[in-house]
């Protein structure tokens, strides 16, 4: 796939023929193509809450183990998945910070609220 981003605001009208020139080469390639233009408000929410969890974490209480047993029994939805643990208060910093270092999984095309599903992070 050949992924042409371009904030939507500074897209002109001479861009769009360089669109179909790069659409008709990945076709050529045997690729497929899209412009993206931005990204859903959500999105930037959901990264910018991540991103704040980033940091190193003390984990006395063991919530990350809790935490990745949980979800590899199966995905939970988030709220379900910290009020298993011994503390969920104190869960939901851990889920975040395990989510910003890939060690759980969220699909970010959905707002990252109580709702969102958590998936076992793929490990390579």
């Amino acid at each position: 796939m050949l992924v042409d981003v371009r904030p939507g605001h500074l897209i002109k009208d001479e861009d769009l023929v360089k669109f179909a020139a790069a659409e008709q080469a990945a076709a050529a390639a045997g690729w497929r193509y899209v412009v993206v233009t931005g990204w859903r408000r959500h999105m930037v929410t959901g990264l910018d809450a991540l991103s704040a969890r980033r940091r190193a974490m003390s984990d006395r209480l063991g919530l990350e183990g809790e935490l990745l047993e949980l979800v590899a029994e199966r995905p939970r939805r988030f709220v379900e998945l910290v009020e298993g643990t011994s503390l969920p208060a104190v869960a939901r910093a851990h889920a975040v910070h395990l989510l910003w270092h890939r060690r759980l999984a969220v699909d970010l095309s959905q707002p990252l609220c109580d709702a969102a599903w958590i998936y076992p992070a793929e490990r390579p």
